[in-house]
């Protein structure tokens, strides 16, 4: 029973750890089953969870479960029926144990509703029952990998790992149709996309932690945080860190040759700093174990004066995860959660428009807004990078616009960093209609949403994305100000482009 109870979990927590359904389960270091295993399970299992839920209304199993005293979960009892009667094997894939044994004496029933049910959707067998094929689309169009330049430089990789080395250079990603070829991106520096199907985690290179397995969009933010070359930071935070994929990007950025340079990584959960440890001792190994320093706490009870050589934060807190991956399947099975006490047919079919829960992303906001907050008031912050994995304007431009409109943000210098320097040269930048609410000046709109920059869901080759940089420019001097009087006030006020 273990592998249900393992997969159990990944049902129960319906994504509020945050990532992809994927990436929470391979990045589970504790699974004494196979994470392939696991995540077919668990997908097959959402895909047919409606059709299951049927199935354990009307057999009435749980009540039969609960006279004879056999606790079980929804979630579990969902897997195991999945193999019953769903999976290609028709079987519990578990020795003997009272769970299993109580759900084998409810079989007979359990297979007349499944017999009812193909019948009452006309379908012959479980691959042509009428499911919606977007909750299991969880699989990237590009793997991204960026070379670990913490442990070894693009040209002793390329020498080194002949695998790599063997791969088919193409000039676009929409050419990575079949493993064996690799695209050299145009605007993160030492990162690669293959096809979804190369197995880098079999690599050496990967074993050696000489690779990082990063989504292209997810490279944004250290990137970034470094665009500018005059800001050479030696001290960073990543305030919201696990798992660890911009920690250590952010790490290699750093002068490597400079004893004090430091990332510190910050993450208040006890479970993913295990995870994040983990990743970073991987990233750095033992002759840079001082580079990265993790720290188990909440990043908005840190107090800003105990880091005050601090120049770089990023900033990528809680969010929906709209732009993920997997994201269907997590709404599905949520969805199905809220609805698991109708019993009426109809009202247990979902619909294939996605929800938004307005009260969530106005409670994520709030929160995005706070930290935020809070990282913009490091005494010797210079650049602030804030970036989320959705794609919805409440918790990207509403909430950059909220963070301009404050008056104590403002009071400390603090400005949206200019296009020339996030990614000029990247397309698809911030929603200029956003910036409506504090300018009519569609000049001033334009040049804010440029400062901003936008990854489209596999679009873009990858994740949903959004990042935007904050600036210290300081106030305005005198002879400065002198020099704008030709701008519009409402320009000069919003803007604050100009040095």
């Amino acid at each position: 029973m273990k592998l249900y109870f393992e997969a159990e979990r990944f049902l129960k927590d319906g994504g509020k750890f945050g990532g992809s359904l994927k990436s929470r389960i391979f990045s589970d270091t504790k699974l004494k089953n196979s994470p392939k295993h696991i995540f077919a399970l668990v997908c097959s299992t959402i895909k047919y969870y409606d059709f299951i839920h049927q199935i354990v209304q009307k057999s009435k199993i749980k009540q039969e479960l609960k006279q004879k005293k056999v606790k079980v979960s929804d979630e579990l009892l969902a897997l195991i029926i999945h193999d019953l009667l769903f999976s290609s094997r028709g079987r519990i894939e578990s020795g003997k144990h009272p769970i299993k044994d109580a759900i084998l004496g409810c079989k007979t029933r359990l297979q007349a509703e499944f017999i009812k049910l193909k019948l009452r959707y006309k379908v012959t067998s479980v691959c042509q029952l009428p499911v919606n094929e977007d909750t299991n689309d969880d699989e990237t169009p590009v793997r991204w990998f960026r070379i670990n330049t913490i442990k070894v430089d693009q040209e002793r990789f390329f020498k080194k790992h002949k695998f790599f080395t063997d791969l088919q250079p193409v000039n676009r990603i929409e050419e990575l149709i079949k493993p064996g070829l690799v695209f050299s991106d145009d605007y993160i520096p030492n990162l690669y996309g293959v096809h979804p199907r190369e197995k880098l985690s079999s690599t050496d290179a990967y074993k050696l932690g000489e690779i990082i397995i990063q989504d292209r969009a997810s490279c944004f933010p250290a990137h970034i945080l470094n665009e500018d070359n005059q800001y050479v930071h030696k001290q960073v935070i990543d305030a919201c860190a696990a798992p660890g994929n911009k920690t250590t990007h952010a790490a290699s950025h750093l002068p490597l040759d400079d004893a004090s340079a430091v990332v510190y990584a910050i993450e208040r959960d006890a479970k993913r700093v295990g995870v994040l440890r983990t990743m970073c001792e991987k990233a750095t190994g033992k002759n840079k174990k001082k580079l990265i320093q993790v720290i188990h706490k909440d990043f908005t009870t840190i107090q800003p004066e105990d880091f005050s050589d601090v120049t770089g934060l990023i900033v990528d807190p809680s969010c929906s995860g709209s732009g993920i991956f997997g994201r269907a399947m997590d709404n599905a099975l949520n969805g199905e959660k809220k609805r698991k006490k109708e019993e009426e047919e109809e009202e247990e079919e979902k619909s294939n428009e996605p929800h938004i829960d307005q009260e969530r992303l106005r409670k994520l906001a709030s929160f995005q807004n706070v930290i935020m907050k809070h990282a913009l008031s490091f005494p010797g912050a210079q650049r602030v990078v804030y970036s989320t994995c959705s794609i919805h304007a409440e918790e990207n431009e509403r909430v950059v616009i909220d963070l301009l409109s404050d008056p104590e943000v403002r009071e400390q210098g603090w400005t949206l960093a200019r296009r020339q320097e996030v990614l000029p040269t990247w397309p698809r930048r911030g929603f200029e209609s956003e910036f409506i609410r504090i300018s009519r000046d569609e000049k001033v709109c334009k040049e804010l949403a440029d400062g901003c920059v936008r990854a489209k869901p596999k679009e873009d080759g990858g994740i949903g994305f959004f990042a935007a940089c904050f600036v210290k420019r300081g106030k305005l001097m005198v002879d400065e100000e002198k020099s704008t009087e030709d701008i519009s006030e409402e320009q000069n006020e919003w803007l604050g482009f100009e040095d």
